[in-house]
């Protein structure tokens, strides 16, 4: 299941659906046996910068958190692993497909798929672990229809 919290400012600019098909081509690209659960939430720059500055001590907003449960969470609800939550800036997204010249909900769908590829453990810190987790990123786009212009730095 997937979980799909979006603040009340971007409630009526934000399709859930297409949220969750994003988070959910993801998982289909990696096949995971068992059903998986997660959290995407929409919220503003303020909630986004709390966040980086609590979690990773950057005081400044970002487009997009991953917090991975780290394995043995299992939710109440389902009783499904429970993989983490993505958090996404709405208006970090509208500036940065502005600034690309694509559709924010394309954004959207990028940040999802980039933000669940941290939950399975992907990251680019290095530029190996950034070519592989960039190509598996955009396949999964490629495949939802996506068009991103430039991603974001």
């Amino acid at each position: 299941m997937i979980n799909t919290l979006i603040a009340d400012p971007f409630r009526d600019l934000v399709a859930p659906e297409t949220l969750e098909r994003a988070a959910l081509a993801v998982l289909e690209k990696h096949a995971l046996e068992v059903e998986h659960d997660l959290t995407i939430v929409i919220e503003d720059d303020a909630r986004l910068q709390e966040l980086n500055q609590a979690y990773l001590e950057i005081d400044a907003p970002t487009d997009v958190l991953s917090f991975p449960s780290g394995g043995g969470e299992v939710d109440p609800e389902s009783g499904h692993p429970y993989l983490g939550d993505v958090i996404i800036s709405y208006p970090r997204a509208l500036e940065q497909s502005q600034a690309a010249g694509h559709t924010v909900g394309d954004e959207l769908q990028l940040l999802v798929v980039h933000g669940v590829l941290h939950l399975l453990g992907y990251d680019h810190a290095e530029p190996e672990e950034k070519e592989a987790m960039w190509r598996v990123q955009a396949d999964i786009l490629a495949a939802l229809g996506v068009r991103i212009n430039r991603l974001p730095e």
